[in-house]
């Protein structure tokens, strides 16, 4: 039992850096949500942008805590664990929250593509008209898919728990060509929603591009074109920055794939800090394409600087 609480150099550090981004990316989409409640309360309704805004914060909110408690216990009590159904419990709850991420942030993708993006098609056209319909059912999806993945994330991890039990030392070797295949399913399950909600992404980014070069190539009048120009663009940097981020994100989920049989490996663990830094930075850059929160934003840290000042 002492080694239970053996915590090395390493891993304190590992800790100490989950941590500090974890708490970076629950304050930022703490202050996501209120200030979105709050401009809730005051105008009595919502849009439809600051629906996604508000589910995303939530989701994120949940996946940081969740992904930081699991790393404190991983790292400071292992011997958890080893207890049912603790670990299925963690691999369903990051599953489902780290879904939910995914997919409500590819839906914003393709909410601002409808609602920018100009298009002389009947389909399109009747998307547009009915996008503010169309996000509630988007959100309601993206729960639907990230619970179907939670379900199988904790059936898997059911699996590999019996597998564990019912093996004897004798067949180790089978034991882990066991748990390979299982954990191997779960990494395809997950990567095939990363790769359908990157498609969303990457299609939301090809159609602002052409939409935006049709737009440049058809206005005439300076002003209308400075406006819905400015618009286009604004969409873009944000789609771009989510598809930049995405692609980082998906090359740690395959990264995770190889390193993940080998304990306290290095590389695993700047993988691990890059993928928990993903929402920490897409929200930040979300804070900045939107001038409500960004304003807040101004205005809550000039306060805060004032307060320090004075002190």
């Amino acid at each position: 039992s002492q080694h239970q609480f053996n915590v090395t150099s390493y891993d304190a550090m590992a800790m100490v850096i989950i941590t500090l981004q974890a708490l970076a990316g629950m304050w930022i989409n703490v202050f996501i949500v209120s200030v979105l409640c709050i401009a809730w309360v005051k105008k009595k309704r919502f849009n439809s942008n600051e629906k996604i805004l508000l589910s995303l914060g939530c989701y994120r909110f949940g996946y940081l805590c969740v992904i930081w408690l699991h790393s404190f216990l991983s790292i400071i009590y292992t011997a958890c664990f080893s207890v049912q159904p603790i670990p299925q419990l963690s691999a369903a709850l990051q599953s489902f929250f780290n879904n939910s991420n995914l997919w409500v942030s590819a839906s914003l993708c393709v909410f601002y593509c409808i609602k920018i993006a100009n298009f002389r098609n009947a389909f399109f056209n009747y998307l547009k008209v009915r996008i503010d319909r169309i996000v509630p059912w988007l959100l309601m999806g993206s729960v639907l898919l990230s619970l179907a993945t939670c379900i199988l994330a904790y059936i898997t991890n059911e699996m590999n728990w019996n597998n564990y039990n019912s093996t004897t030392l004798g067949n180790f070797w089978k034991l882990s060509v066991s748990l390979d295949e299982h954990l191997f399913a779960t990494f395809f399950i997950t990567g095939l929603g990363y790769a359908t909600a990157f498609t969303a992404v990457i299609s939301s980014a090809l159609l602002l591009l052409f939409s935006l070069w049709r737009h440049k190539r058809n206005m005439q009048t300076n002003s209308v074109k400075n406006l819905s120009t400015d618009a286009h663009i604004k969409a873009m940097k944000s789609i771009l920055s989510f598809f930049f981020l995405y692609s980082i994100n998906f090359t740690c989920l395959v990264l995770t794939l190889i390193y993940t049989s080998r304990e306290k490996n290095p590389a695993l663990f700047l993988v691990l800090v890059f993928q928990y830094a993903f929402p920490v930075v897409h929200s930040i850059i979300l804070i900045f394409s939107n001038p409500n929160l960004e304003k807040s934003l101004l205005r809550t840290l000039s306060c805060v600087k004032c307060r320090v000042c004075r002190r």
